[in-house]
């Protein structure tokens, strides 16, 4: 995706409009502690407004978007994360996923999704699953076939290039470190592969949505004044990234999300 054409400041205004949707009961434990990293997803979920804009990128149909992403998280195996995004979202009936062997590699999820409004005010859900890696993962296209209710199909694709992210290394401050200096900046070791990385970080005790760093092309932040407090107990993490928007291989093609990092202000 072409993340070029949607401003950053839509990011911190996507963000206030998504929430867990679904029969509107409360999210479980492990859901709500995920949501509150849920900007990771925001550059995907604000794509896709008009199909008409990208007319041949594979990506880009007239039901919606697709992308699918190489992740390695520190809380699960690692695994293809799925995104549609869709206006569409009462004509959908089945969403699959097929590797480039032609087997399949899962269905989304239709029940569990996120929903936010387009930049025009037009409702949008955004269906995400974590999918299993095929045994014998293959580099090529993975296709997502997806099934309206009237019984059409509409065909989208995404290039996937099977690596792995690392981690970062030799964060700072250290995890676990006590009276850091209000006025910090926080710094890691390059990751090989990575181009973009992204911080997100949050009050341990304000229960708040963290704060996105917004892309950066250097492995260090410095949080905005006022962020940090002294006394105060902060959690981040680090996303890596190898792209930003590639007609082939859509908004990302791998990445990873370091562990959960703590550190107090004095």
């Amino acid at each position: 995706m072409d993340c070029a054409a949607h401003p950053i400041a839509w990011l911190s205004r996507g963000l206030a409009a998504l929430r867990f949707a679904g029969k509107g009961h409360r999210a479980p434990r492990n859901d709500r502690r995920t949501g509150r990293w849920v900007s990771l997803l925001a550059g995907c979920l604000l794509s896709g407004i008009v199909h008409a804009a990208n007319e041949g990128d594979p990506h880009y149909t007239a039901a919606g978007f697709f992308d699918i992403h190489v992740c390695n998280w520190p809380d699960e195996p690692r695994f293809l994360m799925a995104v549609f995004s869709t206006t569409r979202f009462e004509e959908m009936a089945r969403v699959t996923v097929f590797a480039p062997d032609g087997r399949s590699v899962g269905t989304l999820d239709l029940n569990r999704f996120r929903t936010f409004e387009t930049k025009s005010g037009q409702a949008k859900r955004a269906f995400i699953s974590h999918l299993g890696l095929p045994e014998k993962p293959v580099d090529g296209w993975y296709r997502a076939e997806i099934m309206l209710k009237d019984g059409s199909r509409i065909e989208a694709r995404d290039f996937v290039i099977h690596h792995f992210m690392a981690y970062p290394s030799d964060t700072l401050p250290a995890p676990g470190a006590a009276a850091v200096p209000v006025s910090t900046e926080l710094r890691w070791n390059p990751i090989p592969g990575a181009r973009y990385y992204e911080v997100f970080l949050r009050d341990e005790w304000a229960e708040t949505e963290s704060f996105a760093s917004g892309l950066l092309t250097e492995p260090r932040f410095a949080p905005p004044r006022g962020l940090l407090h002294p006394g105060g107990e902060y959690v981040w993490r680090i996303h890596a990234r190898d792209s930003d928007g590639n007609v082939l291989l859509g908004d990302f093609n791998h990445g990873s999300l370091s562990p959960e990092m703590r550190f107090g202000v004095r």
